[in-house]
This record gives structure tokens, C-alpha cells and sequence, in this order.
């Protein structure tokens, strides 16, 4: 009976196999041999070569494309996402693959940001729903203020950024490092955002942007990360009450008509 081999897979006579059997390239790639022989029935990886017994043979390549499967794994790739990577590989030359690499990432990292932002604002809605429950409990049925049913008057706040926390001895540098070539589009990108606003409320050191519901908060996310590389005397954090989701921005005093200028007044 013939062994079906991959194209360009030999057969060697016994005892002279050259390469790595499964079991050594799953104990180093850290991969079961059902996971290896499913990849290699997707194409992710081809043995080398067949024993007259029909084992499989592989060889270091194999294993250090496993590693980089490994880290795309890591990374969030999807196996079809990394067939695509594995194929930029196979071209022999990194500066592709790392392009490639490089978009895949920017893309999951606004996908990250935005359900990450989300699940912060799900976290303070159900932190101040709990938190409702237990202040007022009716000895008969529910009734208007036992939290059951309706919203508490109180705000959870997530903070994006940390607090500007100047020296004492010094005050905080009050300076954008952005390129002056990159601020027209950043204004712009921060305008598109600052349409969803509903309101604008004063807060201590700063505003209070109430947002709309349709509100892209991956990308406000995404803005207030770039904010930071550049401002670093912004401070922000979403809060969820009563009156809805808001982005609150805060810095220091010597800022806040900066603050007024990029974010707006409060009413």
C-alpha cells in the first residue's frame, strides 16, 4: 500500500530518516500532533520527508515556523490570517511580512480598544446597578427606590489616563509634541468624535462631554491613547451615571483654556 506524501516529500530507507519526528516537534513547538497534522492539512507546514513506516519527518524550519504561528496566535491571528502571514514568509524576505504583520496589528488594536472601552462602561453600569441594590431593600414588593428598577443618581468613573501628577518642586510642562504636519488631521479626527456630543458640563479642573449612544468609543479610546503620547497634561476617564456615558478631560489650570479650545465650553 503507497503512503500519500506531500508534493516533494521523500522516502528514505530505514535508518537513514534525516529530521525530527512529531513527537520531538511537538514537545519543542509546544503544539499537540493532532494540532501539527491538522496545520498540515490546511498547509501551515509540510514534512520534509516519510519513514518506510509512514512517520512523519520534519525539520528546524518547521519548528521555527511553528514559533512564529505560536506568536501570531498569541497576537489574535486567525488561522486564515496566518496562512496569509505564513505565505509573506515563504517569500523569503521579513520587511513583507513584517507590513503585513504591521496592518493586521493596527487593525486589532482599534477592535481591542473598542470592545475594551465597552466592557469598561458595561462594568460601571452593572458596578453602580449592584451598588443600588443594596442601599434599600422593601420588606413587601419592589418599590421606587429599591434599585430594582431604577437608575441610582450615582457615577462610576473609569479612568483612561492617569491623573497628571507633577512634582511639587515643578509644575507640569504644558506642551504638545505632536508634529505640526499631523495636527490638522488629529483636530479633525477629535471633531468627528466631539460631533457626538450631547452636552458639555464644567468639572472640577476640566469638562464633562456627555456622550451620544451611537458614540465611537473604540475611537475615542484610540484619541485619547494618541492624546497621550502628545499632551501628556490630559487626564481622561469615561463615567457612567444618570445622565448617560461621558468622556471627562481634566488638566492643570495653566491648561484649561487649552482645554476649552480642543474640547469645548461648558454651557
Amino acid at each position: 500500500m503507497g503512503l500519500d506524501l506531500p508534493v516533494g516529500s521523500k522516502v528514505y530507507p530505514q535508518g537513514m530518516e534525516t529530521g525530527l519526528k512529531i513527537a520531538e516537534v511537538a514537545r519543542r513547538s509546544g503544539f499537540a500532533p493532532t494540532t501539527l497534522r491538522y496545520y498540515e492539512e490546511i498547509g501551515l507546514v509540510t514534512p520534509i520527508e516519510r519513514t518506510p513506516a509512514g512517520y512523519r519527518l520534519y525539520d528546524e524550519r518547521t519548528v521555527e515556523r511553528l514559533a512564529f504561528i505560536a506568536r501570531a496566535k498569541q497576537l489574535g491571528c486567525s488561522l486564515d490570517e496566518i496562512a496569509d502571514l505564513v505565505t509573506a514568509c515563504d517569500g523569503g524576505s521579513c520587511a513583507p511580512v513584517q507590513d503585513q504583520l504591521r496592518a493586521l496589528l493596527e487593525s486589532k488594536i482599534d477592535q481591542a480598544q473598542s470592545q475594551a472601552t465597552e466592557l469598561l462602561a458595561l462594568t460601571s453600569q452593572l458596578q453602580g446597578a449592584r451598588r443600588g441594590l443594596d442601599q434599600h431593600t422593601p420588606d413587601g414588593p419592589c418599590d421606587d427606590t429599591c434599585g430594582c428598577t431604577t437608575d441610582r443618581a450615582e457615577t462610576v468613573a473609569v479612568a483612561l489616563t492617569p491623573a497628571p501628577a507633577p512634582a511639587p518642586s515643578s509644575p507640569a510642562t504644558i506642551a504638545c509634541t505632536l508634529d505640526g504636519s499631523e495636527m490638522p488631521d488629529r483636530m479633525e479626527e477629535w471633531q468627528a468624535v466631539l460631533a457626538t456630543v450631547v452636552t458639555r458640563t464644567a468639572v472640577p479642573g476640566g469638562v464633562r462631554l456627555t456622550l451620544a449612544a451611537d458614540a465611537p468609543l473604540g475611537e475615542v479610546a484610540r484619541l485619547v491613547a494618541a492624546e497621550q503620547d502628545c499632551c501628556r497634561f490630559f487626564s481622561f476617564a469615561i463615567t457612567v451615571d444618570e445622565r448617560g456615558t461621558a468622556l471627562e478631560v481634566r488638566a492643570p489650570d495653566d491648561a484649561l483654556a487649552i482645554v476649552e479650545a480642543l474640547f469645548g465650553v461648558a454651557a
